[in-house]
């Protein structure tokens, strides 16, 4: 899974998660485990919404290493290309 998110075009942090999936963007959201729910919950509201897939099942460390960032990353979504 992690894997597909390095590969892909994505955004990183809550906030442009946000923005991506409210502009019709996002196609799948990768929530870290260990991260404060109010930082999650919101995202994961959004995506039952619009029933797009969220992942779970790894630490903000693995995901910001997935997004080539050098900090733990709480969210992350695989997006269309702009």
């Amino acid at each position: 899974m992690l894997t597909e998110l390095s590969n892909a075009p994505r955004v990183v942090g809550a906030k442009q998660v946000r923005r991506a999936l409210e502009a019709g963007r996002g196609l799948r959201v990768f929530l870290a485990d260990d991260t404060d729910p109010r930082v999650s919950q919101p995202v994961a509201d959004i995506c039952e919404e619009k029933a797009i897939a969220v992942e779970r099942g790894f630490t903000m460390e693995e995901l910001g290493r997935a997004c080539g960032i050098s900090v733990g990353a709480a969210v992350a979504a695989m997006v269309t290309e702009e």
